[in-house]
């Protein structure tokens, strides 16, 4: 079977670590072989899969100048995720671009892309304006991107970014995951928003207190709550990626057709 390798994007602050870090366990859960890589240097995209810890970021690894063992950066967590942290340059100081190339092409050379796999899932910070973070894209790490967005319109204008650099680079969009964040008339505003850019909804996330309490100890819903409808929703989430075979190249809509719609969608709710 060959590897799945997908990256999850969206807006800073929208959920993607939950959502990435949720999706593996719930794969994991299902006897999936599942390696999850952090690609943000704040290091917390599988801290809930190893007990709350931080794990030692790649690139800080690599300034020692010496032979790294694959022990050293790859760290198994709940049901055997396999969890890598490249982490990055201090904000402000160096390129994420070469960062990540670097850390990949040195995954690459331990040998971790060899381990038997099914799943490869890359959590990447921010949008693809930086250039640097369309690294998994654009070095064919990964080619089924999954944008992460919410109803609100910077959430909606990032995603829209995405899609022209996912159209750009010519990978291929699995789909969009809504990860509310209670915004009225929500779920019809990103499908409304999904359909203009030529894709599907393969979720909806509603908001829940129990993910930010399973997260102070340190676990996934996954983990720490198995029989809330939270963890049944990530569940079926992750099982709707696993069986979705509809990538696409999406089509952005111009920036003026999005205000023009968020304006138009906004002034009916207020009608209302």
């Amino acid at each position: 079977m060959q590897i799945r390798q997908i990256a999850i994007y969206g807006k800073g602050g929208i959920g993607k670590s939950t959502i990435a870090a949720n999706i593996s366990a719930a794969l994991a859960e299902k006897g999936l072989r599942v390696m999850l890589v952090g690609c943000d240097p704040k290091r917390d995209s599988t801290m809930t899969l190893v007990g709350g810890k931080q794990l030692p970021p790649l690139l800080e690894l690599l300034k020692d100048k010496r032979k790294l063992s694959l022990g050293e950066v790859v760290f198994e967590g709940f049901k055997g995720v396999l969890c890598v942290e490249v982490g990055g340059p201090e904000p402000g100081i160096g390129c994420a671009g070469r960062g990540l190339i670097l850390a990949f092409r040195t995954l690459e050379e331990l040998g971790a892309f060899e381990q038997p796999l099914d799943f490869i899932i890359y959590d990447v910070p921010g949008d693809v304006v930086c250039g640097g973070f369309a690294v998994p894209m654009r070095e064919g790490f990964a080619r089924e991107v999954y944008i992460v967005t919410s109803g609100e319109y910077l959430s909606l204008y990032a995603a829209n970014n995405i899609c022209r650099g996912v159209r750009r680079i010519n990978a291929r969009l699995g789909g969009i995951i809504c990860n509310s964040r209670r915004v009225p008339r929500e779920k019809e505003i990103v499908e409304m928003f999904t359909q203009a850019v030529k894709s599907r909804v393969v979720g909806f996330v509603p908001w829940d207190p129990i993910v930010p309490k399973c997260e102070l100890q340190g676990k996934t819903v996954i983990e720490g709550a198995p029989d809330s409808e939270q963890a049944e929703i990530y569940r079926n989430l992750a099982t709707n990626i696993l069986k979705n075979k509809e990538l696409v190249v999406p089509s952005p809509i111009q920036f003026t057709e999005l205000r023009v719609f968020m304006k138009k969608f906004m002034g009916e709710y207020a009608r209302e």
